[in-house]
């Protein structure tokens, strides 16, 4: 088991970003309240700059979206309930003016939604590795968003069915010490 230095509910070190999926289905409601949590997190000006895209397993849109993943994430993603595209309003709506947060404001976002998944024994694990500049064009996503990550979200399954390679990445990772993230008063990071 994970060890906090400080004292943290355990809710926060059980928390992991799994691959094994089984092919059980989410209901709306189920999905639907992952992106319920996630639109309560808080921003800057209260923007609201995240936006989220979503694709059904067995739909047509969820093989676009899938298309555009890597290989290794091909591997593991293929049994996921849902993909979902997380993209970024770049402009506050008030003055149209850029929004230096928008990304932070966003990863609020994706937060409470993992939190949310974690509550209900959801996965929602998210991937960096896939083809941006192709899916935003075949989304037709305009320049003024920016899009941060995509999400495979779904029902647990056995980790047993992962590639070997893949099942052996299945354990809770560690983090790093506070003294490497944290510093008082200067930037003493490297």
């Amino acid at each position: 088991m994970r060890q906090a230095t400080y004292p943290i509910d355990s809710f926060f070190l059980e928390r992991v970003s799994s691959r094994a999926f089984s092919e059980e289905r989410l209901s709306n409601e189920e999905l639907f309240s992952l992106f319920e949590a996630a639109r309560w997190a808080p921003s800057s000006y209260n923007n609201q700059p995240w936006r989220f895209v979503f694709a059904k397993r067995g739909t047509p849109a969820f093989d676009t979206f899938f298309n555009a993943l890597v290989d290794f994430n091909k591997q593991w993603t293929k049994n996921a309930d849902t993909l979902v595209l997380i993209v970024t309003k770049n402009n506050f709506e008030h003055n149209n003016e850029p929004s230096m947060t928008a990304p932070f404001d966003t990863g609020a976002a994706w937060m409470s939604l993992a939190l949310e998944a974690r509550l209900k024994n959801i996965i929602a694990h998210g991937i960096q590795g896939f083809d941006y500049a192709a899916i935003k064009a075949k989304l037709q996503i305009p320049d003024t968003f920016s899009i941060q990550a995509m999400v495979a979200i779904g029902k647990p399954g056995n980790i047993e069915n992962l590639p070997s390679d893949i099942r052996s990445k299945e354990t809770p990772s560690e983090r790093k010490p506070l003294s490497a993230i944290v510093s008082e008063a200067v930037f003493s990071f490297t």
